[in-house]
């Protein structure tokens, strides 16, 4: 059966964060890393740019429990007095990825080890082996002390749980994740006939008679099996979950305030976040642009659309972004005038009702002192200081977006179990790389003005008009019938390349591969027939036949890479065929009526302007209209009671105009806009209008 519920929210969760009555804004706050009296100086100059919000001690363990057992507090209760006297709400870190020394020093083997056997720390941030009973104690320990002192304080709205799980690392190959991984399968497989029967031990003479003689996926002089491997991906993403869920519950004993932890959407795969979604009650995310992609914009919109989609639609925060350049990248490029307000804006309109960023004030020390911030080292002189101004003021006049939601159309599949089978080895080309097809066919769907949720593929799919299936390498046979039965009720669905060739198991579905979709799509997959590095073939495609039975209107050649099938046509309709390649004259794009809906199949690696041709017929197939708008501007909307918000943001260096169906308010300027709104290059505008 399908999915139906995204979102679980916690006992004690009404809503949002009480007393952030406008969109959250401010960012991470780190007064330990400056002299106290600098504090009021910060507080005064927060009101100034219109800070409401803080997420505060998110690395002050060391300071906080200088000695194992012993507290000060003092420090702290200094903080967040004058924050509270300022007005300023806060969201109260447990300090957890900031393990301190005497931690390392007295429990060595509490170290997270990498592949190769490494023990790894101190010196850096990020928890310690999450298995490890001497780290799961003291982290429980500083949390409750925490939750105990300050969970019923005014001015502690909600609860920010650790600090961006799964990064820097997330596999630990210790001796306690051994121990503990081993458990796992035994509640997982309850018998070894079961686990060996799942990971295929048959081959390469794996089988295993003892629980004791299963290791880790350590380092081995071949690939080590690969559904051993998926399956230690669901542990670790388990055990780190285990870690959230035993922080938050100590919270919970002693605060009602909603209790989150910063996700990194789209950006740290080793953590499933709609498994993440169930346990928070409020879903957070921090996104940082990719400086060396001039269209970073689109990477964003992605992983705002994705934290919205975990969120189950519900209204997000924002807790860090950068105002400027970043520090870690290998070339840190400096956001121009007026990006950060488009960056935030982008979050803003895909349903973030929260912008936030690291830091509030510039590091002196330390590894992220080149880390751009919301007080940069260049003062309130300087031109962040004054966008960061101008920002805080713009948001305190959209207040009447809170809670107001985005609606999609379009689903593209997201699925972490997929893609952490698919990116190990021994696959057919290392060229098929599931993150390149997503971030191609979203840039489409991007350029084409259409909003996307990302969405798994067990879940009702039933209000989209068209579902995108870029990289379904791993597809359940329950996945697969939830796809096929809404093709059925008249969805439209393409599917690209290598998908629905694994179960959950990482094994060939009975039937070869593309088996479980072969009903939806009409075709299946004899071979596949990967290219050399390099290599390129031509599609012949007839554009235009994008209803049952439609004449051909053009013939149009499209360059692929990468990949190509020996396709079988089981019903469906060849549409495109390969010119030339390893199968000349064979079927390469196909489109197939099921019921009262159609599958398209795409087997090549087309890019993003090829893809184009493609999508136009796809489109008209799922009865979606174009944007009507010219490409570098992007249209998000909000819809909340008795008004749509329209979030108009000019990537181009040229003015645009955004057509209007009715009259509409720009909140920013208190303009009354009617026919065309005019959207100057590279500024924003947030139009509401009136619904009838």
């Amino acid at each position: 059966m399908p999915e139906t519920s995204r979102f679980v929210p916690g006992p004690q969760y009404d809503g949002w964060l009480t007393g952030v009555e406008q969109i959250g804004y401010g960012g991470d706050y780190n007064p330990e890393q400056w002299p106290e009296e600098i504090w009021a100086e910060d507080v005064r100059l927060m009101n100034e740019a219109g800070v409401n919000l803080v997420s505060l001690g998110i690395f002050s363990w060391a300071l906080l429990e200088p000695r194992e057992g012993e507290f000060d507090f003092a420090w702290l209760d200094r903080v967040i007095g004058l924050l509270h006297e300022g007005g300023v709400r806060i969201l109260l870190a447990t300090p957890t990825a900031a393990p301190p020394a005497w931690l390392y020093a007295a429990h060595p083997d509490a170290r997270v080890v990498d592949r190769n056997g490494t023990p790894m720390g101190p010196g850096g941030r990020g928890l310690m082996a999450p298995t490890a009973p001497a780290y799961r104690s003291a982290a429980l320990r500083i949390t409750t002390e925490l939750a105990r002192r300050y969970g019923r304080h005014p001015a502690v709205v909600g609860w920010h749980v650790h600090n961006e799980y799964g990064a820097p690392v997330a596999l630990d190959y210790s001796v306690h994740a051994q121990r503990a991984f081993r458990e796992w399968l035994r509640e997982r497989y309850d018998s070894l006939d079961s686990l060996n029967a799942a990971w295929g031990t048959a081959f390469w003479g794996q089988h295993y008679e003892d629980w004791e003689h299963i290791q880790v996926p350590a380092v081995a002089p071949e690939a080590v099996n690969p559904a051993q491997q998926l399956d230690f991906a669901r542990f670790s993403d388990a055990a780190l979950r285990a870690c959230f869920v035993a922080e938050r519950d100590a919270v919970r004993e002693y605060s009602d305030a909603p209790v989150t932890t910063n996700f990194m959407a789209a950006s740290c795969p080793a953590t499933d976040l709609f498994a993440w979604a169930k346990e928070v009650d409020l879903v957070s995310n921090d996104h940082y642009l990719q400086a060396a992609d001039p269209r970073g914009y689109v990477g964003l919109a992605l992983a705002a659309d994705l934290t919205r989609s975990v969120a189950g639609g519900k209204p997000w925060l924002l807790l860090e972004h950068s105002t400027s350049a970043v520090n870690w990248q290998p070339r840190n490029v400096a956001k121009r005038p007026g990006e950060m307000a488009r960056n935030s804006f982008a979050h803003l309109g895909r349903g973030a009702d929260a912008i936030m960023f690291f830091q509030w004030r510039a590091s002196r020390s330390g590894a992220e002192k080149f880390h751009s911030a919301m007080l940069p080292h260049a003062g309130t002189g300087s031109r962040l200081w004054q966008e960061v101004t101008t920002l805080g003021a713009d948001l305190g006049r959209l207040t009447e977006l809170q809670g107001s939601r985005v609606h999609a159309d379009v689903a593209l599949l997201w699925d972490y179990e997929s893609f952490w089978a698919q990116d190990l080895e021994f696959r057919p080309s290392q060229g098929a790389r599931h993150r390149e097809r997503v971030d191609t066919y979203y840039d489409r769907l991007w350029r084409d003005g259409h909003t996307v949720d990302l969405v798994r593929p067990s879940q009702d799919l039933s209000g989209y008009k068209l579902v995108v299936a870029p990289a379904s390498y791993l597809l359940t046979a329950e996945a697969a019938a939830n796809l096929t039965a809404y093709v059925e009720a008249g969805g439209t669905l393409l599917v690209s390349y290598f998908s629905g060739i694994v179960d959950e198991h990482d094994a060939v579905h009975p039937g070869g591969f593309m088996a479980p979709l072969r009903a939806a799509l009409g075709v299946w997959v004899e071979e596949f027939l990967p290219l050399r590095d390099g290599d390129a073939l031509t599609v012949t495609y007839r554009a235009g036949a994008a209803g049952a039975g439609a004449a051909s209107t053009d013939v149009t050649q499209l360059t692929g890479t990468v990949w190509a099938d020996d396709l079988v046509l089981d019903g469906a309709e060849p549409v495109g065929s390969y010119a030339d390649g390893p199968k000349p004259g064979g079927p390469a794009i196909t489109r197939h009526r099921h019921g009262a809906g159609t599958g398209w199949y795409v087997s090549t690696n087309l890019d993003v302007d090829a893809l184009a041709t493609v999508m136009a017929d796809v489109y008209a197939s799922a009865g979606l209209t174009p944007s009507g708008t010219v490409e570098g501007l992007e249209v998000v909307r909000r819809t909340g009671e008795g008004a749509t918000y329209t979030v108009a943001i000019n990537h181009t260096d040229g003015d645009a105009k955004l057509p209007l169906s009715a009259p509409a308010t720009d909140l920013l300027t208190g303009d009354a806009l009617a026919g065309d709104a005019d959207v100057p290059a590279g500024a924003v505008r947030v139009l509401r209008t009136t619904s009838p």
